[in-house]
């Protein structure tokens, strides 16, 4: 049955004075319950920027989301309504809650206590997930560019080839994707097309990006190893990154990052503005989101 109600949320999660996990409820009014915060999908709007937009708005908490840790269908007076949920990491202690007219009180838990209190039997489904959810990661976007000129239509170098009206639009709301993440570098290859891509959520963010041709299509034909090792040493920083290169590159770094681990993820390739996101403990990759590109 398709869902007649799309919506999207988080766990929210620090760390208390004992180094403990505690997960965040809030209590809506509304509804007099407590539960995981969330909230409907708006038009053209990606699950994932749903989530963080939600959080943001029912807790006024600075977050990042991490891993994707699983969704639920339950029936509501409207219909059948399915919620996606991130595990989503409070970044900043002095943030501070604001009662609003959709959150009045929000409480830190211990999660067997946060389960007790949950209202809903889907909430205390999502907290036992979470606790088997590899939270506790860094992320590297490993981000194809946006839609480019068909190689056929361009007659100068291919480093130079632009992006096409399409792509232009995609790489304009990549900010809204990719912000969740709470991005602190972004790298890129050298080409027009990849920087162009870029370019606007950097600005955004404040960010400068770091561009080489160690991911480069050109690069990549003369030495395969430049791009795979450039990769390894992003794992190894433990930051929040944003990897803009090509296919092949892309796929063939996804394939040496992964190699000791039994992922199963869909194809060995990435269309236009998609993006894999590799979660990892800096040591080695322990799961693996991919995303659309943004919706134009």
């Amino acid at each position: 049955m398709t869902p007649s109600i799309v919506a999207a949320g988080g766990v929210v999660w620090r760390r208390d004075m004992e180094g403990e996990i505690e997960v965040l409820l809030v209590h809506r009014p509304r509804y007099d319950d407590w539960s995981l915060p969330k909230g409907k999908v708006e038009d053209g709007e990606a699950l994932i920027s749903c989530a963080y937009r939600e959080i943001l708005e029912e807790t006024g908490l600075s977050i990042k989301l991490g891993p994707y840790v699983g969704s639920v269908e339950y029936f509501v007076p409207d219909g059948l309504k399915q919620v996606s949920y991130w595990s989503a990491s409070l970044t900043e202690d002095k943030s501070t809650f604001h009662p609003n007219e959709e959150v009045d009180q929000i409480l830190w838990l211990d999660l067997e206590s946060a389960a007790f209190r949950a209202t809903r039997d889907s909430d205390r489904h999502i907290l036992e997930r979470f606790g088997v959810t590899p939270y506790e990661t860094s992320a590297l976007v490993m981000l194809r560019h946006a839609k480019a000129l068909e190689r056929t239509e361009w007659q100068g170098e291919d480093e130079d080839r632009p992006l096409q009206l399409v792509g232009q639009l995609q790489a304009k709301r990549m900010h809204s994707l990719y912000q969740v993440f709470g991005l602190e570098e972004i790298h890129t290859s050298d080409a027009v097309r990849c920087l162009d891509t870029v370019a606007q959520m950097a600005k955004v963010l404040e960010l400068t990006p770091v561009i080489t041709n160690a991911v480069s299509e050109y690069t990549y034909k003369k030495n395969k190893d430049k791009a795979i090792d450039y990769a390894k040493e992003l794992i190894k920083k433990n930051k929040q990154i944003v990897l803009c290169s090509h296919n092949p590159v892309l796929p063939r770094m996804m394939e040496k990052l992964t190699k000791k681990i039994d992922f199963d993820y869909p194809d060995n390739k990435l269309m236009p503005g998609e993006a894999w996101v590799l979660f990892h403990n800096k040591k080695e990759v322990v799961q693996i989101d991919r995303l659309s590109a943004p919706t134009v």
